[in-house]
């Protein structure tokens, strides 16, 4: 019976891999379908979700039920759903595309280190806790996973200014993919990102500067992206448990 159970969890662990790893080669190869997946993924999860957390939210904001509360909820859960689902499709499309395929390699393996780790926090929560991964990931992990992300990014290699001029004047065109652009976004960011890093050096530590700019950072967002693949992947294989038990 031991034996079982322990080949089970193995098998569990590899779906739950197998699926992380999915979500990061469709990131990588399919950068268009895999931002529209996402938008889709998080308008789904979304509408149940903040109307669910406006529904407990209402009683402590108002006395008295409004006329039409009902409907006002849903309203604003619709609207919060949706700027956050063009928010993680849009960063999700910014992540993954881009020309130098070395980076994006790394970048996928750094989206899929951090689906895991936030994957495999909302299971510890949700066995030590009880927590529920769908709750927990969608409203509380967006932001320390992407400043996870974003760290990790920051130890990826940096153009030059030499680089991104030569780039910006010779190699992007007048009306650039998205791709294109994309990179051309990319290594803008991470020089602004160091330029704070080398100011906050002069104050501080080289590592915790190096941390600050990291929380600063325009890739911070990219957690919301992470989360919503945390959170599916996360209550997969808690359905899966709950089954073998």
């Amino acid at each position: 019976m031991m034996i079982l159970r322990f080949l089970m969890n193995i098998l569990i662990m590899a779906v739950e891999l197998a699926l992380i790893g999915a979500s990061a080669w469709l990131g990588y190869h399919f950068p268009l379908f895999f931002a529209i997946l996402t938008v889709a993924i998080s308008l789904t999860l979304g509408l149940w979700m903040e109307y669910a957390r406006l529904i407990h939210e209402f009683p402590f904001y108002f006395e008295r039920p409004l006329s039409g509360h009902a409907l006002f909820l849903r309203l604003i859960a619709f609207l919060d759903t949706l700027v956050k689902a063009l928010l993680a499709g849009m960063m999700a499309l910014l992540t993954f595309s881009g020309t130098n395929t070395d980076r994006l390699f790394w970048v996928a393996i750094i989206f899929a280190a951090v689906v895991f780790a936030g994957s495999s926090l909302l299971r510890r929560l949700s066995i030590s806790l009880e927590a529920h991964p769908s709750r927990w990931g969608y409203f509380r992990l967006a932001a320390p996973l992407g400043l996870l992300f974003s760290l990790a990014l920051s130890f990826l290699p940096r153009a030059s200014f030499a680089d991104i001029g030569y780039k910006v004047i010779f190699d992007l065109p007048m009306r650039p993919s998205i791709s294109q652009a994309s990179e051309v976004l990319f290594v803008l960011k991470q020089k602004f990102d160091a330029l704070i890093e080398t100011v906050l050096a002069v104050f501080m530590n080289a590592d915790v500067a190096k941390i600050l700019s990291a929380i600063v950072s325009v890739n911070v967002l990219s957690g919301f992206v992470i989360a919503i693949y945390a959170v599916i992947v996360a209550e997969i294989i808690r359905f899966l448990e709950q089954r073998v038990r």
